[in-house]
């Protein structure tokens, strides 16, 4: 996976960087592919925003975040992109038994 981290009006120390990174790959148990991330961390004034892009296999995920503290806006946005991950992987295993039965000729529902 290709992690990118950059910041905007703020030095993205090691510290920062090493818990991004320890964030984003928990998301991976969701995903079958994760391809790549770009977050971008940003200070305006004294509100701290968070926003990354996750790219997977057949979508990217994208989310915002804001907070007074760098790290809390971290976790809300990764919050953000597990439930995102979470839902994408339940829309394609659902289409995958959708196609399943179609090509089979059955309803699709589980007994």
């Amino acid at each position: 996976m290709n992690l990118n981290v950059s910041g905007h009006h703020v030095d993205v120390t090691p510290a920062l960087r090493d818990y991004v990174e320890s964030k984003v790959k928990p998301i991976s148990r969701h995903v079958d592919q994760l391809i790549g991330a770009n977050v971008v961390l940003t200070v305006d004034k004294l509100v701290h925003q968070a926003d990354a892009t996750l790219h997977v296999a057949g979508a990217q995920l994208h989310a915002t975040a804001s907070h007074a503290d760098m790290y809390a806006a971290i976790d809300a946005l990764m919050t953000k992109l597990d439930e995102q991950a979470r839902r994408h992987r339940e829309r394609r295993h659902d289409q995958a038994i959708r196609q399943t039965a179609r090509r089979d000729g059955t309803s699709g529902t589980a007994a």
